[in-house]
């Protein structure tokens, strides 16, 4: 899916700078089903095709406890086909029209898209209420996508130097609350023991129209869509759904610090994450753009310090949300994460020095206007070039429509990013990026274990 993805956004970006300069906004309608379905239009007439989204509001941080790894397995049952549509009919259908589909889940969202010439959205509709309605639940289903997740949890995790750590590990070391704080991967133990009745219940808990944003971008009118909507969505029954839990933190008063042996790393790495704000404070947006001010590319902040000056690293990467999602895209806590490989020569202690000094140089010193003009604008240019996409359009307006019930939070992402002061760098950094905010892992390979490699 990132493949596909990527393609069309080489093709479509050229757009965007141009877009940026006219204040452009993305034009969008909404409404309400009487069963609670919301349902929002993008009207976009520049290419006879459609992106749509249907992002359901149940995902890492809001599974079951004792059920680690939940959300995900259950993303892979929604492709395993209902009584009307068998396994693979979904696929075939949007495929053979020349569109493409996938799911993703992340902290605060389950999410379903689907991209295709606009002759496929009938049937799209008709496939994704169709399994909104009821799922194909055999044993045969549920034993194959829990083999499935299994296996992606041996090769992205505990077959794969480093194993995640930087985003698997340091939430768990970071948070308190089990929402927060669990392996959302999945233990193994937990996902052998899901049963047929945990995954209907799982489904009719959370699987709910009125628990669901439907958004549609492209070649499309609103009223067209509302009236298709109703016809394919409106007979599905409101279900009760669970209340959110708690997922608020108590205040972080010390630096949390951890260190892990690695069986398959050459060289240690090192993880360090803050807590962020709420994402509704007017200190997140700005938070946003500090996380890409220290992390985005070879021009970044920690780049250039750590790897091309001082030569402590190897790799750096990281930012806001990173990397399940935009620094604009969560619901809950979340943290601004560095992830930074350095050779065996260089001890833990010599970097975590060095990184300070980069962090304490923005507290202090701020970024540069040309500095902070950089990124303001590739940040502003990167969002107009997402915003481009059909498919992804539907998808940030769905889930700005999940967590604020209003789309048009999409639109105001760019002039937030416009009007950030270097002052409000510095404030940042001097309130959030400190130690007693903070949690470190160092993940060292196991032969330095053995000879105090730290």
């Amino acid at each position: 899916m990132q493949g596909r993805r990527l393609m069309l956004a080489v093709v479509m970006l050229a757009a965007a700078p141009a877009l940026a300069a006219e204040g452009w906004k993305v034009p969008t309608a909404m409404q309400r089903l009487g069963n609670g379905l919301v349902v929002v239009v993008s009207e976009d007439h520049s290419a006879p095709t459609f992106g749509l989204c249907v992002a359901y509001g149940i995902g890492f941080r809001l599974e079951p406890e004792g059920r680690t790894g939940f959300a995900h397995l259950f993303e892979h049952m929604m492709f395993e086909g209902t009584p009307n549509a068998p396994k693979g009919v979904f696929d075939q259908v949007i495929e053979g029209g020349g569109g493409f589909t996938n799911g993703d889940t992340r902290y605060d969202y389950t999410e379903y898209i689907e991209s295709a010439p606009i002759s496929a959205l009938d049937p799209a509709l008709w496939l994704e209420a169709d399994r909104m309605k009821t799922l194909d639940f055999s044993p045969q289903n549920l034993d194959n996508q829990r083999k499935v997740v299994e296996e992606e949890v041996r090769v992205n995790v505990l077959n794969q130097p480093y194993g995640a750590f930087e985003w698997l590990d340091l939430p768990q070391k970071a948070f308190s609350k089990y929402p927060n704080a669990h392996n959302f991967y999945g233990n193994f133990k937990d996902l052998d023991a899901a049963t047929i009745s945990d995954v209907k219940s799982f489904y009719e808990r959370y699987y709910a129209p009125n628990n669901a944003v439907l958004a549609i971008a492209g070649d499309v009118k609103p009223e067209e869509i509302f009236a298709k909507v109703e016809k394919y969505f409106g007979s599905i029954p409101m279900r009760q759904v669970p209340p959110r839990p708690d997922v608020s933190e108590p205040p972080q008063t010390s630096e949390h610090d951890a260190v892990e042996e690695d069986k398959l790393a050459k060289v240690p790495a090192m993880a360090i994450g803050y807590r962020m704000p709420p994402r509704n404070s007017p200190d997140a947006i700005v938070g946003a753009l500090v996380g890409e001010l220290l992390h985005n590319g070879e021009a970044s902040l920690l780049y250039q310090s750590l790897v091309k000056e001082k030569k402590v690293a190897l790799q750096v990467a990281g930012g806001v949300n990173w990397p399940l999602g935009s620094p604009y895209e969560y619901n809950g806590p979340t943290l601004m994460t560095s992830f930074i490989v350095y050779p065996n020569s260089v001890k833990a202690a010599e970097l975590r020095k060095a990184y300070d000094e980069v962090i304490r140089g923005l507290a202090t010193g701020g970024a540069s206007g040309a500095e902070l003009e950089r990124v303001r604008a590739k940040m502003r240019s990167d969002w107009y070039g997402e915003l481009e996409l059909p498919v992804e359009r539907a998808s940030v307006l769905a889930h700005a429509t999940l967590f604020d019930g209003k789309p048009d939070r999409v639109n105001e992402i760019p002039d937030e990013l416009a009007h950030i002061t270097p002052e409000q760098v510095k404030a940042f950094a001097r309130k959030y990026l400190v130690p007693t905010n903070r949690t470190v892992i160092e993940r060292v390979p196991a032969a330095g274990m053995a000879q105090g490699g730290r």
